[in-house]
C-alpha cells in the first residue's frame, strides 16, 4: 500500500528500539496459515520472472478491501503492557488486526480495531481524518490542492501495516548477497499465488529467509513471512486473510466526527509538500543515525543523543545507569513512562559484554541483536552478536 498514516516523531524513533521489544506467541499465524494451504495449479515463473513482475508494479496497488493481520515473536522477555494499543511498539508485539479499504492514494482507509477501543485513519482526497475512539479525539488534516492524488512514501523506520509495504522494504536487500528462488504455489486469502524466497547467503545474518507471496492475477504482494536462521515457523509476518479486488464503495472514505470528539485541525502549507520538507527536529534525528554495513548486514547505530528523545533521560554512563534511568513509571519522553520501562525490561535481560571496542550490555534473539555501549550508544541489526560487536569498532 503507498498512502499509510505515519507516526509522531517521538514514536518513529522508538521503532528500531521496539523492533527487539517483540514477545507472545503467533496468535494470528494460525489465521494467515488457514488462508494459505492449498497449492493451486499455476504456470511456472522463474525467480526472474516473479521480480521483474514486482518491479513493474511501480504504481499503486488495485483498488482493494481486506483484513491484514500483522504478528511478530521473537521470544524476548515478556514486556510492560502498553496503553497506547496503536503505537508503533505495540505494532510490533504480539499480533494486530487491520482492515483495509483501498481506492488508489488520495482514497484510502485503514481500521485497526483493539479492545474495546479502534484508531481509523481515512483520506478522502485533500482530507486527512485520524479517529482514536478511545480518547473520542479527531484529527483532520487539510492538504494542499496538489496533493490531492500524491503517493505517500512511508518512512523505513515504520512498521510495515500491508504486506506491500513489507516486500518493498524487503527487496532492497536484494544484490549478491541474496539467494532467490521459488517455493511451491500457494492460496492466499483465497488467492491463488507464487511464493518467491530471498535467503542471506551470510551467515552473520539472522535472517534465515524471507518468504513473499505474490498474487498471480495482479502481481501484488499478499503475505510476507520472515524465517529466523534455522526455523519452521516466522518470527515476523503480516498477510491478508480476506481480500477482494474490488473499488471499495465511497462511503467507506467518508467520515462525520462523531457527536462530542474533540476535533484538532490541520493544515498542510503547500510550500511544505512542494520543498518534501521534513520538521527539522526529524532531519537532525535522522542525520544522527548511522548505518554500518550494507544488505542483510546492516546495523542502525543510534547515539545518546537520539535516544534521548526516546527515553527523556541522559544516555550518557554506563548502561546500568541508563537501565536506573528508564525505570517503570518514569517521566519518560513519552509522557508516561512506557518507552522507559520497555527500555528497561530490555536492558535487565542483557548480558555484559566487552572487547576491543569497549563494553556495554547484549540482548540477542532469534531475529534481533541490541547491543548498548557505555557510552550510550544502540546499535540494531537482524545480525549476529559477533557482527554487531564488530560495528561497534566502528562507530565515530
Amino acid at each position: 500500500m503507498t498512502a499509510l498514516p505515519t507516526f509522531s516523531r517521538r514514536t518513529r524513533w522508538a521503532v528500531p528500539v521496539g523492533a527487539v521489544a517483540i514477545a507472545g506467541a503467533v496468535t494470528a499465524g494460525v489465521l494467515i496459515s488457514a488462508a494459505a494451504s492449498a497449492s493451486p495449479e499455476l504456470p511456472a515463473k522463474s525467480p526472474a520472472q516473479l521480480l521483474a513482475a514486482l518491479a513493474a508494479r511501480t504504481g499503486p496497488p488495485p483498488p482493494l478491501t481486506g483484513t491484514v493481520v500483522e504478528s511478530a515473536s521473537l521470544g524476548i522477555p515478556q514486556l510492560p503492557e502498553l496503553s497506547n494499543q496503536n503505537s508503533a511498539i505495540s505494532l510490533l508485539a504480539g499480533s494486530h488486526t487491520i482492515k483495509v479499504w483501498y481506492q488508489d492514494p488520495a482514497h484510502l482507509r485503514l481500521a485497526m480495531p483493539v479492545t474495546l477501543s479502534e484508531t481509523d485513519v481515512i483520506r478522502n482526497g485533500r482530507q486527512v481524518w485520524l479517529w482514536q475512539s478511545n480518547q473520542n479525539s479527531v484529527t483532520k488534516v487539510s492538504l494542499p490542492a496538489q496533493a490531492a492524488r500524491a503517493q505517500v512514501t512511508p518512512s523505513p523506520t515504520e512498521v510495515p501495516l500491508t504486506p506491500q509495504q513489507a516486500a518493498s522494504q524487503v527487496l532492497k536487500a536484494l544484490g549478491p548477497s541474496t539467494r532467490v528462488s521459488v517455493q511451491r504455489t500457494v492460496t492466499v486469502a483465497g488467492q491463488p499465488a507464487y511464493q518467491l524466497v530471498l535467503s542471506p547467503k551470510s551467515s552473520g545474518s539472522l535472517v534465515g529467509r524471507v518468504s513473499i507471496a505474490v498474487d498471480a492475477s495482479n502481481n501484488v504482494p499478499l503475505r510476507v513471512q520472515v524465517f529466523a536462521r534455522g526455523a519452521t515457523s516466522p518470527a515476523f509476518q503480516v498477510g491478508y486473510t480476506a481480500i477482494s479486488f474490488v473499488k471499495p464503495a465511497p462511503g467507506n472514505f467518508a467520515f462525520t466526527p462523531p457527536a462530542g470528539a474533540k476535533v484538532k485541525t490541520v493544515t498542510v502549507p503547500s510550500e511544505a509538500l512542494r520543498q518534501h520538507k521534513q520538521p527539522a527536529a526529524d532531519r537532525q534525528a535522522a542525520s544522527q543515525v548511522q548505518v554500518i554495513g550494507k544488505d542483510w548486514l546492516s546495523v542502525a547505530v543510534f547515539p545518546s543523543s537520539v535516544l534521548n528523545q526516546v527515553t527523556g533521560g541522559s544516555m550518557s554512563g554506563a548502561a546500568g545507569q541508563v537501565a536506573q534511568s528508564a525505570v517503570p513509571g518514569g517521566q519518560a519522553g513519552d509522557g508516561n513512562g512506557e518507552t522507559a520501562a520497555i527500555i528497561h525490561t530490555l536492558i535487565a535481560a542483557a548480558t555484559p559484554v566487552h572487547g576491543a571496542w569497549g563494553s556495554g550490555q547484549l540482548l540477542h534473539t532469534s531475529l534481533m541483536s541490541m547491543l548498548i555501549t557505555n557510552d550510550g550508544h544502540v546499535l540494531i541489526g537482524a545480525v549476529t552478536p559477533a557482527v554487531l560487536e564488530n560495528a561497534a569498532a566502528q562507530v565515530k
